[in-house]
């Protein structure tokens, strides 16, 4: 069983998804039910996905869980750039988040690549 919190790419994704609760605290209120929460719920995914699959016991079923994370991190892709073209966020915001949410991907990819 592995702890979670030893893996660099749960840190780096529990970081960026405590930077999209700040952000989307600035969205419109009328997004509450809408991209605020949708991008919340995906953006917590990647590191819960990451922590589930650390609780399991076989290679197999932790790459499982990582496929599922890198999945939640391309959909945050997607509504950061929906954000940024809402005009919820600036340009400047988007290029930060996008370089994290970039470097989670490779990651993810790598540990996934690493476990045959």
């Amino acid at each position: 069983m592995r702890n979670f919190k030893d893996l660099i790419v749960w840190e780096k994704s529990h970081l960026l998804c405590l930077e999209i609760y700040r952000i989307t605290n600035l969205f419109p209120s009328e997004e509450k039910f809408g991209l605020i929460s949708q991008l919340r719920r995906v953006s917590s995914s990647v590191p819960t996905n990451i922590a589930e699959g650390c609780g399991y016991q076989t290679q197999k079923e932790f790459a499982r869980f990582l496929r599922i994370a890198s999945g939640s991190i391309s959909e945050v892709e997607y509504q950061i750039l929906l954000s940024k073209d809402l005009k919820f966020i600036t340009n400047e915001d988007y290029d930060k988040l996008k370089s994290k949410v970039i470097i989670i991907k490779k990651m993810l990819y790598k540990l996934i690549q690493s476990l045959g």
